[in-house]
């Protein structure tokens, strides 16, 4: 038997890498090159940072649907090659807004005095590029999971599919973990323009690679009559299913809000996706700010390294503790998923302790370590949150239910990621006059934020809970 289902396998793998890098590259650039250039605040910064995390969730709820109606092939051409053309547009924004606010070169308009009017306009014409850059970017990054999980299931029976989801759904741990090790470097040596360029310019060598080696397993020269029989094995167990769900029920959007399962799934992704995303966006520029640590350092490179790293490996137990549960203890599936939360929900408290410690020990490896199990606490908590849509809603409407948290969950980050960026720029006009809990200034800034992605989780199991206190699955 031919193995090349395996081959389409590790190139599922390395476009979820690249879609990591080049969703990355902002962050660690932000504070040392973009930021100076454009003369922005972080207010700038966190109104980008909120338009993509909107953006990209709107774009989710349509990228499936684009996939199936363009074909696996096409639609994840079109999708990479978006993204890809998006994320090495970033590189001519310094160059657009010289132009555009009437500067002869970037040097002049790195040259221009902060708080004048000329600094006002290159700011705002700068964040108005980037805006449509991320736009484009988001748009195409969307489509990158609906692709992969569409090819994982026409290439391998249902037995090896949470396998091969596994090993290309990895692409983003070592996406993380390789940005900064990758990243700084190449904008140090280079130029950030030139970060943005490399690293967008991989999804282009991938397309190459995807176009001659993709086709449906029946059409593939790659694949043998044995591999093929392998890989259909499910086939008639599979047409039963789909006759047995078109004839079920499905709730209509609108009426799905009329559960209280809905509004207890859009309560876990609205309070807690955006921490993720804070943590994503903010890490880097936090270490730099209070630790001067900069991305481009050895040193804050170590520290986004192992952050990432503990993410990775504490959760990748975030899946075995319900099975512990239902299986050991005899919970049903969703009273053991909700234990196992409560569990992760208490692992982001580490980060109220990021501020004071990094402070107290005069080191930015304490924030590091914390922000990790805070990370990886989210990580575990979500891909349980996910698997409480199958516990209580019908088959026939998981995917819209999906869609409607993913959207709550977006807004939620887009809120948390501009109080973000406008509570920074406040705190650092403010100084000392800015005060909380015994840090003044941009510390302050910081450790208000951390107090929330500390709470959030427990605050959104509480109202989960009061929803749905007890397993109550939805009948139609």
């Amino acid at each position: 038997m031919t193995n090349w289902r395996w081959w389409l396998c590790s190139l599922l793998f390395v476009a979820t890498t690249v879609n990591y890098l080049d969703r990355q590259v902002l962050s660690l650039t932000y504070e040392e090159f973009i930021k100076p250039e454009f003369h922005w605040t972080d207010a700038n910064y966190g109104t980008i940072t909120a338009f993509f995390s909107i953006f990209y969730a709107i774009c989710c709820l349509f990228a499936g649907k684009f996939v199936d109606w363009m074909g696996t092939k096409k639609g994840y051409l079109i999708a990479i090659g978006v993204w890809s053309a998006g994320a090495c547009l970033h590189a001519a924004t310094g160059w657009a807004t010289a132009h555009i606010v009437g500067l002869e070169s970037i040097a002049a308009m790195k040259a221009v005095q902060a708080g004048t009017q000329a600094a006002l306009a290159i700011s705002t014409t700068g964040v108005y590029l980037f805006l449509l850059c991320r736009g484009i970017l988001a748009l195409g990054e969307a489509g990158n999971f609906p692709a992969a999980i569409k090819v994982t299931a026409e290439y391998f029976p249902k037995k090896d599919r949470a396998f091969a989801t596994s090993i290309f759904n990895a692409g983003a741990s070592v996406g993380a973990l390789a940005a900064p090790l990758v990243i700084p470097p190449l904008a140090s040596k280079f130029g950030w323009e030139w970060a943005f360029i490399i690293i967008g310019g991989l999804g282009f060598i991938w397309m190459f690679f995807w176009a001659f080696m993709y086709e449906k397993p029946e059409a593939s020269k790659h694949v043998n009559e044995a591999e093929l029989e392998y890989i259909h094995q499910d086939d008639a167990a599979e047409a039963a299913e789909k006759a047995a769900l078109a004839e079920q029920k499905s709730i209509p959007m609108l009426q799905c809000f009329k559960y209280k399962q809905t509004w207890a799934f859009i309560t876990g992704k609205f309070f807690t996706d955006g921490v993720w995303w804070f943590f994503l966006f903010w890490a880097p520029s936090y270490f730099s700010n209070q630790f001067n640590a900069p991305a481009t350092s050895g040193l804050g490179q170590g520290l986004i390294f192992t952050l990432y790293a503990i993410v990775t490996i504490i959760s990748i137990g975030g899946g075995y503790l319900p099975k512990i549960f239902v299986e050991k203890k005899g919970m049903n599936p969703y009273a053991g998923r909700m234990l196992a939360m409560l569990i992760f929900a208490f692992f982001p408290i580490a980060a109220l302790f990021a501020q004071p410690l990094g402070i107290h020990f005069n080191s930015p490896w304490w924030p590091a370590i914390l922000i990790g199990l805070a990370g990886a606490g989210h990580q575990a908590w979500s891909a349980n949150l996910f698997s409480t849509i199958g516990d209580m809603f019908p088959k026939s409407t998981i995917a819209t239910i999906t869609g409607i948290g993913a959207m709550a969950g977006g807004v939620g980050s887009m809120i948390i990621q501009k109080v973000a960026g406008n509570l920074f720029t406040h705190a650092e006009e403010m100084g000392s006059a800015f005060q909380f809990l015994g840090f003044e200034g941009k510390p302050a800034g910081y450790f208000i934020m951390f107090c929330f992605c500390g709470v959030a989780y427990l605050i959104a199991w509480s109202i989960m809970k009061g929803l749905v206190p007890k397993y109550k699955p939805i009948e139609i």
